[in-house]
Formats: C-alpha cells, sequence, structure tokens
C-alpha cells in the first residue's frame, strides 16, 4: 500500500461531500523491531564499550558508547489501545499498534494516538425543526480513531474536528424532522427516536470518515421546546391527548352498548322499541363517557 492515496474529497457544508485537489493519508504498519531482544543486545554492547574504554583502546570505545548512547532513542513503548505515529524528516513512515517495547530509527518523531473509545457530549443546541418551532436539543457521540494517518495529517486536531462535525450535523439533523408529529403520519423526533438516532449516525459516518474516525453510536441526550413556547406546546400536546382519550373512551362505550342491546335481545330479557332503545342508548353513554360517577335514578313503577 502506498503512503499516501489521492482521495479529494471533503466534508462539504450540509455533510455532502465536494471536489478538491488533494491527498489523503493513509495508515501503514511502521518498522519496529522487538524491543526486548535488542535492549539485551544493547546491554551486551555497553559492557562492550565499557571494557574497551578500561582496557582497549579508549577512542573505539568512546565511540561506542556515543552510538549506544544515540542509538537508545530508538526505544518506545506502545500502551494498550494505544498507537505511535512515526514521521522522519517530515515524512510519514507508519504507524506502529502492537503493544509491548519496540526498536526503531532512533531519527523518527513519535506521536501518541489514542485508539480508545470515548464520549463526546454536546452542548444543548437551540435550532428550528422542521415546522420552525424553536427546540433545544443535544446528543451523545460515542467514537474512535481507526486510521492514526488521517487523524493526525489530514486535520489539524481530530477532537475538536469530531466537535465541530457532531454540533453541524445535529443542527441539520434537528432542521430535517418536526419536533412532534400531530398527525401520526412521517416521523418526528420525538416519536421516531431509533430512527432520528441512525440517520445522525449515518450523517456522522459520512462527515467524520475523513478524519479517520468511526462512530459508534450516536443518540439524542435532550429533546425540549425552547421555554418561550414550551408553555402553548404543552397546552397542545395535552388537547391532542385528551382527544385522543376521549375518542378511545367513546369507541369502547359504542362497543359496550351495542353488547348491550344484543344480549338483551338474543335472550329475550325485554322487548324495546326503537324510543326505548334510544334512551337506553343515550343513558349508557353518559354514563360510560362521563368523568365523574353519575348518580341513578330507579324507576320501581311500570317501563312505560
Amino acid at each position: 500500500m502506498s503512503e499516501l492515496q489521492k482521495a479529494p474529497e471533503v466534508v462539504g457544508p450540509e455533510g455532502g461531500i465536494s471536489t478538491r485537489s488533494g491527498v489523503a493519508s493513509v495508515e501503514r504498519v511502521a518498522f519496529g523491531l522487538p524491543g526486548v531482544p535488542i535492549f539485551v543486545l544493547w546491554l551486551v554492547l555497553v559492557a562492550v564499550a565499557v571494557w574497551l574504554m578500561v582496557t582497549g583502546p579508549f577512542v573505539l570505545g568512546a565511540v561506542l558508547s556515543l552510538l549506544l548512547f544515540f542509538t537508545v532513542i530508538g526505544f518506545f513503548i506502545v500502551q494498550p489501545n494505544q498507537s505511535k505515529v512515526l514521521t522522519l524528516f517530515g515524512r510519514y513512515v507508519g504507524t506502529e499498534r502492537r503493544n509491548g517495547m519496540y526498536w526503531t530509527n532512533p531519527l523518527t518523531i513519535r506521536k501518541n494516538v489514542s485508539l480508545r473509545i470515548r464520549n463526546f457530549n454536546s452542548e444543548r443546541l437551540k435550532v428550528n425543526d422542521l415546522s420552525g418551532n424553536p427546540i433545544e436539543i443535544a446528543a451523545v457521540i460515542v467514537w474512535r480513531v481507526i486510521d492514526t494517518a488521517r487523524a493526525t495529517f489530514d486535520v489539524e486536531d481530530y477532537a475538536e474536528f469530531v466537535a465541530i462535525q457532531s454540533e453541524t450535523a445535529l443542527r441539520h439533523l434537528a432542521s430535517q424532522y418536526p419536533y412532534d408529529n400531530y398527525e401520526e403520519s412521517g416521523k418526528s423526533l420525538r416519536g421516531n427516536a431509533d430512527e432520528v438516532a441512525e440517520a445522525l449516525g449515518r450523517e456522522l459516518a459520512a462527515r467524520l470518515r475523513h478524519a479517520g474516525v468511526e462512530v459508534l453510536e450516536a443518540r439524542l441526550s435532550h429533546l425540549a421546546y425552547s421555554p418561550e413556547i414550551a408553555g402553548a406546546m404543552l397546552q397542545r400536546q395535552q388537547a391532542s391527548a385528551i382527544i385522543a382519550a376521549r375518542a378511545q373512551i367513546v369507541q369502547g362505550a359504542v362497543g359496550m352498548v351495542q353488547m348491550a342491546l344484543r344480549e338483551l335481545a338474543d335472550q329475550h330479557i325485554v322487548e324495546l322499541d326503537e324510543e326505548r332503545k334510544a334512551q337506553m342508548v343515550s343513558n349508557l353513554l353518559v354514563v360510560l363517557t362521563s368523568e365523574r360517577g353519575t348518580q341513578p335514578i330507579v324507576n320501581a313503577g311500570s317501563l312505560y
């Protein structure tokens, strides 16, 4: 794999990809020798250099000591879930992901890049939803670096890049959905949390892949109307809930009245004309749909 691969793709203002001339870094394996055997060999050479300086040619021992002092700079340690990005005279030469101690060219510059999973909690953003209502929205983004070359060389600061692009994607997402859908058709931020999270994850993946970052999860952590319209929207939600509840109550009451009339007719308990049926239906509906308990009036005389 070549060190650099042409990839003139950059993130556009709306999460799209625009084309410009440029190159994108591609991660590759760095040259590194196992550190422990090299360190043992280094200790043996140090002993030889000291012996030469004491018993043998002093100049040869001094030269060997200087060389050993220079080569010790080539040792480095890679911690778990960490990596070392190596550059030599301004040129990227590879990344070491293996854990442990290694030795490489002492002239290389090594930069540590974490491969651990990270969380980004966005600030509460005040944006307008699809209907134009001002809302407050925030998200939690779970991410990690998967391409150390891109994270190091293609962006100035990949952590800051994640923060800015996450907030930009969140603003764009909020403008694509209404806060709530009162017609019960289509999707909304409040009613379709899983679909909204998937859409946010896809947009973030498209934006952050240019920085070598993988999005593991994206979820809304806060969603509310702005304070200036929260009261009015709460009344609207309450009215919608009351209407839906009353509609369900009426539907159930009608079914119970139908069942009562059918049972009376099937068992021949009493024969009712149309007028009495209408009166009975009216009384049952009042009893079943009333918000308060009704006081029945018992007729002790004739039915008619």
